[in-house]
């Protein structure tokens, strides 16, 4: 069989094949020449739209409307997006990471060109979950972006461990057969001076070394955001809780390409980024002014963490008679290298020192897959594949820190010095999916995933999507999976030790203080995804509602209930598996074609019905109560275009069951009432080689300042003007 000519007749089938290849640099958009001189085109977005629940941020999108520093700026407009913090306690609540679908950032994949990106599990997992972390969409600059795949639902268990809430997929540009390259300067100047100001310098280059065999990609970035004022929030309600941190960007990524003959690609990559924070004065659990000798309050403004992220890859793709191939190894490491910090009870995640110490975490990947079609009952696209995960972690100053030296907790030393501040872990999976054109307008997806982890064993992953044409216009589309997300080095690590001496104990454990221990007796979190909509296109007019629902169970909390009393009285607890939680809501879409090619209408929704856990009723996560994106964009000449976009939040409103001791009486009240965010943009072209662009986000000045540590709250900064210019050639 002439596998170019099959895949021409059966595009669906070759852009399946071609996204789920995709998960090493990028080549899905790439345009090949075959031996035989026809040409095969695959493009991930036009595969994605056969799939329920997914959504593509272009290039150009990002041109119109960039993102101030990170890409979660833009992100979180798209369907089923927040930005929240990593736990539900409202600490670290303006550390904001992709969350999707109510599930939380830990349940939120970030993948740069179909790779994992693992750096923020370098950063101390707190008694409640909480990371002090930016996640990680800020590793790749945004004019570096050729377009960003958020895939959310059953179409993200396809992606193993982590992706329960979903995927996002920043896909790099490529390099190119002739010589290309830009100079990008960008500045966002807030009109409030207590707020931090951008300014941002990027260069890439992209071209061939020898004819079209040989070619190479370089871009390079300097960032800077500066911190908020560490009085921000003290002037509107007294409070001392900080405003949001400052970060510095350095980044260095370079591919190069060899195309050994038209159907066999051999890529090799690396790349090198620095993170430094901007200090605000965040503590976690309490303000400032408790820090001991003043030290908090004396290193805002300065730099007390940053990341060292380097990442190697190898991939080969290849065409072939019977079909496509890809081979990926890539390597990551990150050095968290932080000043040091408490451990325990209201000073847990407080700098406690002017010493910085190093975690390192080491990620190996490697995986293999194939595409090909068959012809056998009705046309289909068989996807097979294998990856091998291994993460080692080294944290001397998390796993060490609390030093209770002479006491037994359970059999684990509380000496600091015996216990180890090593942990690591393997995930090996296979997975297989067939896409099968059941009718002409029926496309059935069913896979399997099998993964085995070290420590906790097995897991299977069954999924089932299904696009059905209902005549010319409309597309039925639903999904069931079986996802998961395996515990993490922290909670797995058995001498992990955090303690409290009993306010921050479990309210049910009623006196007494506690210690907390990492478990290897753990399961693995499991969520259930299902999801129904229907779509409406043509003519340029799309339309779209969308049910989902997932069904969380064996979710990783700190212990609720005492498993053992240590040698000096304290109560001991472990990490465990807690009861079940749902999260359900509702996502639709318009767009509307006002002026063909002149003006264009773009809205999304998205309504939460339901998002809490069984045992407490506490939200899985605090995002609103509904969040409506709507954008307008104008083509007013050639060379001149712009868009005015408009965001409005539901209520946010707090957890109303207390956790722990502290709680039961100091539960903030505080609710986030609805308000909208109104910003305007404008591009010009210049020239051929020169763009242009401004614009003012938050042009009505709705401005949040946040509360005490443990409110549900943030900063909504105010009015801000941007400015950004592009050479390229």
């Amino acid at each position: 069989m002439n596998v170019t000519r099959y895949f021409r007749k059966r595009p669906c089938a070759l852009l399946m094949a071609g996204v789920l290849s995709a998960t090493g640099v990028g080549a899905a958009e790439e345009t090949e020449k075959l031996a035989d001189d026809e040409t095969m085109l695959v493009t991930a977005e036009q595969l994605l739209k056969q799939q329920p629940g997914v959504s593509t941020i272009t290039a150009e999108d990002i041109e119109k409307s960039p993102p101030v520093n990170d890409l979660s700026d833009i992100i979180r407009k798209m369907p089923g997006v927040n930005l929240t913090g990593n736990g539900a306690s409202g600490s670290r609540g303006n550390n904001r990471q992709i969350d999707i679908r109510g599930m939380g950032p830990e349940n939120t994949l970030i993948l740069i060109d179909g790779v994992p990106v693992s750096s923020r599990n370098s950063v101390r997992y707190s008694w409640r979950g909480e990371r002090d972390s930016r996640g990680d969409t800020n590793w790749v600059p945004p004019e570096m972006v050729e377009r960003i795949e958020v895939i959310r639902g059953p179409a993200a268990a396809r992606y193993g461990s982590g992706a329960a809430g979903g995927v996002v997929n920043i896909i790099t540009k490529r390099p190119t057969n002739d010589w290309h390259g830009s100079l990008s300067l960008f500045t966002n100047q807030p009109e409030d001076s207590k707020e931090g100001d951008t300014r941002r310098a990027n260069f890439s280059l992209s071209g061939p070394l020898a004819g079209e065999a040989l070619t190479m990609r370089l871009y390079g970035n300097l960032n800077r955001t500066d911190a908020d004022a560490w009085d921000i929030n003290t002037a509107e309600n007294g409070s001392y809780a900080a405003g949001r941190e400052g970060v510095r960007n350095k980044d260095i990524n370079g591919v190069l390409s060899w195309k050994i003959n038209p159907e066999q690609i051999l890529d090799f990559s690396y790349g090198y980024s620095r993170q430094g924070n901007i200090y605000a004065g965040d503590t976690q659990n309490s303000n400032g002014n408790n820090s001991a000798n003043g030290l908090v309050e004396s290193l805002v403004g300065s730099e007390t963490n940053r990341l060292y992220r380097q990442s190697y890859g190898l991939a080969h793709n290849g065409i072939w008679d019977w079909g496509l191939s890809k081979l990926t190894f890539n390597y990551e490491k990150t050095n968290n290298t932080r000043l040091q910090e408490g451990s325990g009870g209201s000073v847990e995640g407080m700098i406690n020192s002017d010493t910085f110490a190093t975690s390192r975490l080491e990620s190996y990947r490697g995986s293999a897959e194939v595409n090909f079609p068959l012809d056998w009952l009705r046309d289909q696209t068989v996807t097979l594949g294998a990856e091998w995960n291994h993460d080692k972690l080294n944290d001397p100053a998390s796993m060490q820190a609390a030093n209770q030296a002479g006491v037994n907790i359970g059999g684990v030393s509380g000496n600091a010095a015996d216990r180890s501040s090593k942990n690591s872990a393997t995930l090996s999976s296979l997975y297989f999916e067939d896409n099968i054109a059941a009718t002409d307008s029926t496309e059935v997806i069913p896979g399997i995933r099998f993964d085995y982890h070290n420590s906790f064993g097995a897991n299977w992953s069954p999924s089932l999507n299904l696009s059905q044409g209902l005549g010319d216009f409309f597309t039925l589309k639903a999904g069931i999976a079986r996802a998961f997300k395996a515990p993490n080095l922290y909670q797995s690590t058995e001498g992990y030790l955090l303690s409290t001496r009993g306010n921050g104990c479990p309210k049910d454990v009623t006196t007494g203080s506690c210690y907390l221990l990492g478990s290897d007796d753990l399961e693995p979190e499991i969520s259930v995804n299902k999801e129904l909509g229907l779509e409406f296109a043509h003519d340029g007019y799309a339309a779209g509602i969308t049910w989902f629902r997932n069904d969380y169970k064996n979710k990783i909390v700190a212990g609720r209930e005492r498993v053992g009393i240590a040698s000096n009285g304290y109560n001991i607890l472990r990490w465990e598996n807690a009861g079940k939680a749902v999260v359900e809501g509702l996502e639709g879409n318009l767009t509307l074609p006002v002026i063909a090619d002149t003006l264009e209408w773009r809205s999304n929704a998205t309504y939460m019905l339901k998002s809490e856990d069984k045992e407490t009723g506490n939200p899985l996560s605090i995002i609103p109560k509904y969040t409506i994106n709507s954008q307008l964009e104008w083509q007013i000449t050639q060379d001149f275009s712009g868009n005015i976009n408009w965001t409005m939040y539901g209520r946010q409103k707090p957890r109303e069951f207390s956790e722990s001791r502290l709680e039961v009486n100091n539960l903030s009240q505080r609710e986030i009432g609805a308000y909208s965010v109104l910003g305007l943009n404008f591009n010009y072209d210049v020239t051929k080689n020169l763009r242009a662009n401004a614009g003012v986000s938050n042009l009505l000045d709705k401005r949040l300042y946040r509360e005490n540590s443990g409110a549900s709250t943030y900063n909504e900064p105010g009015r801000a003007w941007y400015a950004g210019l592009t050479y390229a050639f």
